[in-house]
C-alpha cells in the first residue's frame, strides 16, 4: 500500500523590524483584506444605531461654518478673499474635518484593539492606517454639501481643481504621520489619549480655517508654514474656488514638514512596533 504523501506546510517567522524603515511591504500587501475589514468595521460601528448616519458627516462642519460666519464675518469683519465666507470657511473645515477625525480615532487604535495586538500577529500599522482611511466617507458627503454651496452662491471652480486629489493625498499623508507618532507614544504614555483633543482644538486656531494667511505678519509666514495643515488648506481653497495669489512658499514648507514627520513617524513606528503586544 503507497504511502500517501503530506503537502509540506509553509512557515512563518515573526521577528522584529531590521531597520528604522523596514515596513515589510510584502507583508503588508498579504494582509490587505484586514485593511479592508478594519476600515469597514469603523464604518459600522460609527454609524450603527444612529437616526442621522451619514448625516452627521454634514452637520458638524456645517455648524461650524456657520458659528465662524456669524463671529469671524459678521463680528470680526475677517476677510475672506474676494469669495462668500461661508464658502471660503466651508473649503478649510472640509480638509480639517477629515484631518481632525483621523488623528482623533488613530491617536487611540493601538490602545482599543489591544485584544488584536496580543493575540494575532499582522503589521500593526494596518490598524493606524484603517483608522486614518475610514473617514474618507464623511470626507465624500462634505464634499457634495459643498458643491452645492457653491451652487447656491454662484461660485464656479476653476481649472485649480485637477489638482485637488493631490492635496487631498497630502492632507491624508499629513493625517497619517501625526497617526504614526501619537499612536505609537499613546501605547507608551496613556496620557496622550487625554491630549489629544486639546491638541486638535489647539491646532485648529493655528491652521487658516477662519482667517486667510495674509493675515499672518510677513515675519511670522515662515514660521506659521512649518504647520503642515497650513499648506493643505491653502492648496484646497486655491484648487476649489481659485483665491488669488496663494502662498506657494507656505504650501512648499508644509509639505516638506509633512514629509519629514512621515519619514520620521514610519521609523519611530517601525522601532517600537516590537513593544506593542507587551504594553497594549
Amino acid at each position: 500500500m503507497p504511502t500517501p504523501t503530506v503537502a509540506p506546510t509553509a512557515t512563518v517567522i515573526i521577528k522584529p523590524a531590521g531597520r528604522a524603515l523596514d515596513l515589510d511591504l510584502p507583508s503588508l500587501w498579504r494582509h490587505r483584506d484586514l485593511l479592508y475589514f478594519l476600515v469597514w468595521r469603523d464604518l459600522k460601528v460609527r454609524y450603527k444605531q444612529m437616526a442621522i448616519g451619514a448625516g452627521w458627516a454634514v452637520f458638524q462642519p456645517l455648524l461650524t461654518m456657520l458659528i465662524f460666519t456669524a463671529v469671524f464675518s459678521g463680528m470680526a469683519n475677517i476677510p475672506s478673499n474676494g469669495v462668500p465666507y461661508p464658502i471660503f470657511a466651508f473649503t478649510a473645515l472640509l480638509p480639517w474635518t477629515y484631518f481632525a477625525q483621523a488623528v482623533s480615532r488613530s491617536g487611540n487604535s493601538l490602545v482599543n484593539n489591544s485584544d488584536l495586538i496580543t493575540k494575532v500577529y499582522f503589521p500593526r500599522l494596518i490598524i493606524p492606517t484603517a483608522a486614518v482611511l475610514s473617514p474618507l466617507l464623511d470626507f465624500a458627503v462634505s464634499f457634495l454639501l459643498l458643491l452645492g454651496l457653491m451652487l447656491w452662491y454662484q461660485v464656479q471652480p476653476t481649472w485649480g481643481l485637477l489638482a485637488l486629489p493631490l492635496f487631498l493625498l497630502l492632507c491624508v499623508a499629513t493625517a497619517l504621520a501625526v497617526s504614526l507618532w501619537l499612536s505609537a507614544l499613546c501605547v507608551k504614555y496613556r496620557d496622550v489619549g487625554i491630549v489629544i483633543p486639546f491638541l486638535i482644538q489647539i491646532w485648529l486656531f493655528a491652521s487658516p480655517v477662519a482667517y486667510p494667511v495674509s493675515l499672518v505678519p510677513a515675519e511670522w509666514r515662515f514660521w506659521y508654514s512649518l504647520n503642515p495643515m497650513a499648506g493643505v488648506i491653502e492648496g484646497f481653497r486655491w484648487a476649489l474656488v481659485g483665491t488669488a495669489s496663494p502662498d506657494f512658499n507656505v504650501m512648499a514648507v508644509s509639505a516638506g514638514v509633512v514629509v519629514l514627520l512621515l519619514v520620521t513617524g514610519t521609523a519611530y513606528f517601525t522601532k517600537t512596533e516590537r513593544t506593542f503586544a507587551d504594553l497594549a
